[in-house]
C-alpha cells in the first residue's frame, strides 16, 4: 500500500451514488443540488443524512426550509443531473434550464423530480457542523419510485457519471 492524497483516494473509492437534493429558497423557489455525500443513518425510524458545503446556495436554502427531497436520477437524466451539480442556484433556475419537471411531494414542500428512480421526502431533525460542511440529518416521511427506471447514476470522482442498475449492470457510455 502507498500513501495517497485525497483526490487519488476518492477516485479509487469511486463510484459513489449520485443524488439530487431538491430544496426551497427563502422565496419558496425550488433549487436542485448534486451530491455524493449522503447516507442512511437509521432503519427505525428511517433516516437519511446529507452533507452540504457552508458556501453552497443549497446550504442557505436548507437553513431557511428544513426539508428536502433526495432524488436518485435515472439513466437518461445524466446531462441535467450533471448541470445541477455544476451550476449554482444563486445564478440559475435549474428547473427552467433543464428538462427536469417538478412533481408535488406528498408531505414536504420541495418537489420531486419527475422520472427519477427513487425519491425520499425528508424533514430535517438535526444538523452537525463538520469543518466546511453541515450534515443535515432527516426523517424520511414519504418514499416514491419508478421500478421501470432502475438504472440510476453514480459519480466517478466528480468528473464523470455512469449508470448501474440494481443487478449491477453498468453503462459507462453516458453522454452529457
Amino acid at each position: 500500500m502507498k500513501e495517497l492524497d485525497r483526490h487519488e483516494a476518492f477516485e479509487l473509492a469511486s463510484p459513489f451514488p449520485y443524488v439530487l437534493a431538491v430544496t426551497l429558497d427563502k422565496r419558496d423557489r425550488p433549487n436542485i443540488i448534486g451530491l455524493s455525500w449522503w447516507m442512511f443513518t437509521s432503519w427505525n425510524p428511517l433516516m437519511i443524512a446529507i452533507s452540504v458545503g457552508h458556501k453552497r446556495y443549497s446550504h442557505e436554502c436548507l437553513e431557511h426550509h428544513k426539508e428536502f427531497v433526495l432524488c436518485f436520477p435515472s439513466e437518461g437524466q445524466e446531462k441535467d443531473a450533471w448541470f445541477c451539480g455544476t451550476k449554482s442556484g444563486r445564478d440559475v433556475d435549474k428547473f427552467q434550464r433543464t428538462s427536469f419537471r417538478p412533481v408535488n411531494s406528498k408531505v414536504v414542500k420541495p418537489p420531486i423530480i419527475d422520472g427519477v428512480t427513487v425519491a425520499y421526502e425528508c424533514k430535517i431533525v438535526n444538523q452537525v457542523d463538520t469543518g466546511d460542511h453541515t450534515i443535515y440529518i432527516a426523517d424520511v416521511v414519504a418514499i416514491h419510485g419508478n421500478p421501470d427506471r432502475a438504472r440510476h447514476l453514480y459519480s466517478i470522482h466528480y468528473r464523470k457519471l455512469l449508470s448501474i442498475d440494481c443487478k449491477g449492470n453498468i453503462n459507462l457510455d453516458l453522454e452529457y
